[in-house]
C-alpha cells in the first residue's frame, strides 16, 4: 500500500489529503491565517494522527495553491488548476467544465473527454465573484456563514442589486437595511449578482456538462441554486468541495 499526501493552501483555507493506492482515507481543513507553513503542518498533522499514520508513511507530497512555494512540506509543487482538474475527474467522470468559488477568486476550468485542462478562466481582481464577498455581508447582516445559504432560501423578493462591485455593494446593502429589507432577500440579491459575475466566466469559456461547482462558496446552496438558475443547468457538487485541489494533488503524486 502506497500513502501520498496532497496540500492545498489556499488565501482563505489550507487542506491537506491523503490517499492510499488512490483512495481518499483521510483529509484536515483550517483557515490559513497569516502563516501558509505553519498552518501546512497543522493540517498534515491532523490528517495523519486521524488515520495513525507518521509523515515516513507518506510516499510522496504535492503542494498546491496560492501558498505551495511556502508550505516546505512538499516534494514538489503543481498548479492548482491541474489540481482542481484531476480531483474533480476522479470524483465526477463525466465532468467538463469547473467553477471553482474560492476566497479570493474564482475559476471555469474546462476539461476534455480525458481530463486534461484544455481552457480556464479567472476572475477580475475584484472580491464581487467569491467567497470574500459573502464574508463582507455576513458581517453586515451580522449572520455566520453557515446561515447565509438557508437564509436566502426564505427569500420572496430578492434586493435588486445595481452592481457587481463588492465595495459598492457594501453600501448597497447597509442603504437597503436600513429601508427595511429583509436579510434573506438581500442575501438572495448577494447569490444572484454573484452568480451573474461567475457564469460570465463560464459563458466566456464555454459550458459543457457536467457541470460542478467546487470551493468553499459550493458549501452555499443559496449560491449553488442561484448559478443552476443562471446557467439554466443542473450542477454537481462533492460532498466535500473544499478538498478537490488537495485531492488531485495526491493523486498526481501518486502518478508521480
Amino acid at each position: 500500500m502506497a500513502y501520498t499526501l496532497g496540500i492545498d493552501i489556499g488565501s482563505g483555507f489550507s487542506k491537506a489529503l491523503i490517499c492510499e493506492d488512490g483512495l481518499i482515507r483521510s483529509h484536515a481543513i483550517a483557515p490559513s491565517g497569516g502563516d501558509y507553513r505553519e498552518t501546512a503542518g497543522k493540517v498534515v498533522a491532523e490528517a495523519l494522527n486521524k488515520i495513525h499514520l507518521c509523515s515516513s508513511d507518506i510516499s510522496n507530497t504535492i503542494a498546491t495553491g496560492y501558498g505551495a512555494s511556502m508550505v516546505g512540506l512538499s516534494d514538489q509543487t503543481a498548479t492548482d488548476i491541474s489540481c482542481h482538474a484531476a480531483g474533480v475527474r476522479h470524483l465526477f467522470p463525466s465532468a467538463r467544465t469547473v467553477i471553482d468559488i474560492g476566497a479570493q477568486y474564482s475559476k471555469a476550468i474546462r476539461l476534455d473527454d480525458t481530463g486534461r485542462t484544455t481552457n480556464f478562466l479567472l476572475n477580475e481582481k475584484c472580491a464581487g465573484g467569491s467567497g470574500k464577498f459573502l464574508q463582507i455581508i455576513a458581517r453586515i447582516l451580522h449572520v455566520s456563514i453557515d446561515e447565509i445559504g438557508p437564509l436566502s432560501m426564505t427569500s420572496s423578493n430578492p434586493v435588486q442589486f445595481t452592481t457587481g462591485c463588492a465595495v459598492f455593494a457594501e453600501s448597497e446593502a447597509v442603504s437597503r437595511i436600513a429601508e427595511g429589507a429583509l436579510a434573506g432577500d438581500i442575501l438572495a440579491g448577494i447569490h444572484k449578482a454573484m452568480a451573474s459575475k461567475i457564469v460570465n466566466l463560464v459563458t466566456r469559456l464555454g459550458l459543457a456538462e457536467a457541470c460542478v461547482v467546487t470551493g468553499g462558496g459550493a458549501k452555499d446552496l443559496g449560491l449553488v441554486k442561484a448559478i443552476e438558475s443562471e446557467l439554466g443547468v443542473h450542477v454537481l457538487v462533492p460532498d466535500e468541495p473544499q478538498i478537490t485541489a488537495a485531492l488531485g494533488a495526491a493523486l498526481m503524486a501518486r502518478a508521480k
